[in-house]
């Protein structure tokens, strides 16, 4: 890993990429998400300052643990003034979301147990499906693919109404 000698305050992209083992195209679409900053030099360069590379490994390491890039943005956004998050930050944030990773784990280890039970068309004609209808609620009133049915319908009732382009009744 390329070290940057402490007196450069600024990293280019390219610098900021070697540093945090992000692609550049990871870090202008973190940019673009408003998950880090940069300003620009009067040749149109982007500059990221030091603490941009807490930023990326924090962002990284949230992405690691499944938590979406919007939940990761709003939790960057509480810090006061941008700054960059600490050790207590990530350990406030990480049990506000142990709950939503719970639920996760729990989901997929539903699916897990379910997947030998899946025939894996698409059909959606199972009686009752985990993967492609985790809560059933279709089930309930009957099988088969209600859904497609129920579109099928809807479709019809459309085709069937008169069009009155000009509005008039």
């Amino acid at each position: 890993m390329p070290q940057i000698p402490e007196k450069i305050h600024e990293l280019t992209v390219g610098q900021l990429a070697a540093r945090s083992g992000a692609a550049v195209s990871a870090l202008h679409f973190y940019e673009s998400k408003g998950l880090i900053s940069s300003r620009r030099t009067p040749g149109n360069q982007r500059r990221y300052s030091r603490d941009t590379l807490r930023r990326v490994a924090f962002v990284r390491a949230a992405q690691r643990v499944g938590i979406p890039l919007a939940t990761i943005r709003e939790a960057l956004a509480e810090l006061p003034e941008e700054r960059t998050p600490t050790r207590e930050d990530w350990a406030r944030l990480s049990e506000t979301w142990r709950a939503e990773l719970e639920e996760r784990i729990k989901q997929l280890n539903r699916l897990r147990e379910h997947l030998t039970d899946c025939i894996g068309c698409g059909c959606l004609s199972l009686d009752t499906c985990v993967l492609s209808n985790p809560d059933d609620v279709f089930g309930e009133r009957q099988s088969g693919s209600r859904l497609l049915v129920e579109r099928q319908h809807e479709r019809r009732t459309r085709q069937a109404k008169p069009q009155n382009p000009a509005g008039y009744s």
